[in-house]
């Protein structure tokens, strides 16, 4: 799955976006950052070719699989790979002048939690910086996986897309949970971008078997994998075109210390 991911999942949803989150990084210069639930490093990768060469760059997942294929493509120096829990940093008070998350945070079971452990090892004037996907409506080619999915399980029809990556998009409670945790001036703004594919075949194979979505199918109907992804590639075909294009939102929050 984590293969998967970063070939055709990362291409498709997460580097237009890591481009965009870099650029805000670099606003305030930081000298430090640390990133939370890197993945595969798409935003990585991008903050190590946006931010100045001296910024010393931490990034940190729960998942050692996604480590494993992200670490090998960011080797340059002051990059470090750390398997690491957002909601228990191992790390002492007061050690970075920016942590960023890119669609980690609605995976976080307790938020306020992750994000006071982010306003923690933060230095006074820091920033604390993360994406979040806005609703499953809005976003165009997780909507049509979801709905062609439906389709096929009407009884019990897989529910991740809606369940975990799309479901944190509340604007009022993000900002509570995050003064909850310490941060002021917090800022939620919403960003659209677009999204293609090479293939409709491609974006069906990112969703379905480069997410926890593979498990739900899996368990639904195993022996039906493939069949459900060239349906699913056939819907996405139908709606977006054979080079499939789509919409994409995202809410970008930031908060500061004092």
């Amino acid at each position: 799955m984590a293969e998967l991911y970063q070939t055709l999942l990362v291409p498709i949803l997460f580097e237009p976006y890591a481009a965009e989150m870099a650029i805000a990084a670099d606003q305030s210069k930081p000298g430090s950052v640390l990133e939370l639930a890197a993945g595969t490093g798409a935003l990585t990768r991008a903050l190590r070719a946006t931010l100045d060469p001296p910024t010393e760059i931490v990034a940190t997942d729960l998942s050692q699989a996604m480590i494993d294929i992200g670490a090998p493509t960011v080797t340059m120096s002051r990059t470090h790979w750390m398997h690491a829990d957002a909601q228990n940093l191992p790390f002492a008070p007061e050690m970075f002048d920016l942590v960023i998350c890119q669609f980690g945070a609605m995976f976080f079971p307790d938020k306020v939690k992750a994000y006071s452990e982010a306003e923690r090892v933060l230095r006074s004037k820091g920033r604390f910086l993360f994406s979040t996907w806005d609703s499953l409506s809005a976003n165009d080619f997780a909507s049509c996986v979801d709905e062609c999915l439906a389709g096929l399980f009407p009884s019990d029809p897989p529910d991740f897309l809606r369940r975990l990556p799309y479901s944190y998009f509340d604007p009022g409670a993000i900002k509570a949970q995050m003064s909850s945790a310490g941060f002021k001036a917090v800022t939620c703004n919403r960003l659209e971008l677009t999204s293609v594919a090479a293939s409709a075949q491609d974006v069906a194979a990112a969703f379905c078997q480069g997410t926890l979505l593979r498990g739900e199918i899996e368990w639904r109907a195993p022996e039906r994998m493939s069949e459900i992804v060239d349906e699913v590639a056939e819907r996405v075909e139908a709606r977006h075109g054979a080079r499939p294009s789509g919409g994409m939102s995202a809410l970008v929050v930031a908060g500061s210390v004092s």
